[in-house]
């Protein structure tokens, strides 16, 4: 059962967040949600976006797999204008699992099938595609790489919890971090997955900054020696170069960033089941956007001067996220149950909602280009209520939505003709997705991405393999 979502209106909504303290915009009025806006050339025809999120159901190669070709599919038919791909690797040794999709010369044409389906269901769903962007973010996991970690900078707070696989061990202070000429080769990466992009018919790409990966922990690296450490000119050398780059070597392309505005700091689960931070004050060489002296809250200076220096490089579209999903799940995704591996939410779910909302603000108050936000779906029946007022006051360009899809991928068809969601598939962030996407032993390495309570046909039976794992696995610990 749902112990903080206890909401029938939206006033009771609003009222609740007036007995947090916390600020929260509602409006009736859909409208907003429903007019254009420019991305770079192009005119965008709404202001609702599929969230980018990461995939385990492609092949052990890097392609689309069936699940994968579907939930496109849905995505294009589902009405919402700015189709954000998920999280597609750079290289094998960047990918975060062994099923996540990989750009490369032989899986460019499966990828280019899985974009044309999207698009031709959109057409069919709406008549035409005029106002539709689709595109794909693209991304090096870096530390949450799957065969190893693969470090671009020490975080005291952080490495004690990263796991090496292929040892099974937590790292160490010897662990080795990518080398200078690594970074370089991954530059090369990120131009020659470029060029495939848009071979595979991108209209934009994204370059992943976010939740730990290598490009966000890059921003973080105020400890690393050489040209890719320490001050901020240093610590954006990569993203720099690489922008650079794509624009004049894939002038085609329209580049896009998520970007973590906030890391916040790791979490671990007390013995009663709630999440703690692993520190009250924190050591200068983490968390990038996070206030030293108090890790809960955060220090936006220098997540809105690389903002900035985005768009002057050329970035014209910003997604902003905040936290990991692996080591503060609360703070990228406030929910009702926490994932398997995770812990009680230390704070009311409203609170991360509204830290979301509050950090958007100000990177899109300090840009001229749209900025997506994040943190909708714990909201529930009242995600675009809160979506419409954001746009209506110019705190966010256009409203992401990210599990919500999975459960109810025509999301922006049902707002435009009913004026509402369907309740009977709004997603109550239970995180039986994420559950899903961690349980192991699968032949294949992982299981799959979706939503099993409102997507029986395609998850169902997936699901009761999944608990059964899960049962199996429980049992043997309390052994």
């Amino acid at each position: 059962m749902a112990r903080f979502f206890k909401f029938k209106t939206s006033e009771d909504l609003a009222a609740e967040a007036v007995s947090l303290g916390v600020e929260l915009k509602l409006s009736d009025d859909l409208t907003p949600l429903f007019q254009p806006v420019q991305v770079a050339d192009r005119v965008v025809a709404n202001r609702l976006a599929v969230q980018p999120m990461e995939g385990c159901d492609g092949t052990r190669d890097g392609r689309p797999d069936e699940l994968t070709y579907r939930r496109y599919r849905r995505f294009g038919a589902g009405g919402a204008k700015l189709i954000w791909g998920e999280a597609t690797a750079i290289s094998d040794e960047g990918r975060m699992n062994p099923r996540q999709l990989w750009i490369n010369g032989k899986t460019v044409g499966d990828l280019a099938r899985m974009l044309e389906g999207c698009r031709t269901a959109h057409a069919e769903a709406v008549g035409n595609t005029d106002g539709l962007l689709v595109g794909l973010q693209l991304t090096h996991s870096g530390r949450w790489s799957y065969e190893r970690p693969l470090l671009a900078t020490r975080d005291s707070l952080l490495d004690p919890l990263t796991i090496d696989k292929s040892t099974g061990r937590t790292i160490d202070a010897a662990y080795p971090l990518l080398t200078d000429d690594d970074l370089k080769r991954i530059e090369d990466e990120y131009v020659a997955a470029a060029k495939l992009a848009s071979t595979a018919g991108c209209d934009f790409i994204d370059l992943k900054q976010c939740h730990r990966y290598l490009l966000n922990e890059l921003l973080a690296a105020v400890n690393r020696p050489g040209p890719y450490g320490g001050d901020l000119e240093n610590r954006t050398r990569l993203i720099r170069n690489v922008v650079g780059r794509i624009r004049d070597e894939v002038p085609e392309l329209i580049l896009a960033s998520r970007m973590n505005a906030y890391d916040g700091v790791p979490f671990r689960k007390r013995e009663d089941g709630i999440g703690e931070p692993v520190s009250h004050r924190l050591p200068i060489e983490c968390g990038f956007g996070t206030d030293k002296d108090d890790p809960s809250r955060e220090d936006l200076a220098e997540p809105i001067e690389v903002a900035r220096r985005l768009v002057a490089w050329g970035v014209s579209l910003l997604n902003v996220s905040a936290g990991n999903p692996y080591a503060s799940p609360h703070l990228v995704r406030p929910a009702e149950n926490p994932p398997i591996d995770g812990y009680d939410a230390p704070e009311h779910p409203l609170i991360g909602v509204a830290r979301q909302f509050r950090i958007t603000q100000a990177i899109q108050q300090a840009v001229s280009i749209p900025v997506v936000g994040s943190g909708y779906s714990w909201l529930q029946d009242f995600a675009f209520l809160a979506g419409a007022a954001n746009v209506a006051a110019g705190d966010v360009a256009i409203v992401g939505y990210g599990r919500g899809t999975l459960s109810h991928p025509d999301f922006a068809q049902a707002l435009s003709e009913q004026g509402k969601l369907d309740r009977k598939r709004v997603c109550r962030t239970f995180s039986y997705c994420t559950n899903l996407m961690r349980t192991k032993d699968h032949p294949l390495g992982q299981y799959a991405t979706g939503c099993p309570p409102f997507d029986k046909e395609a998850y169902g039976e997936l699901w009761k393999e999944a608990q059964a794992k899960l049962l199996a696995r429980s049992r043997q610990l309390k052994t």
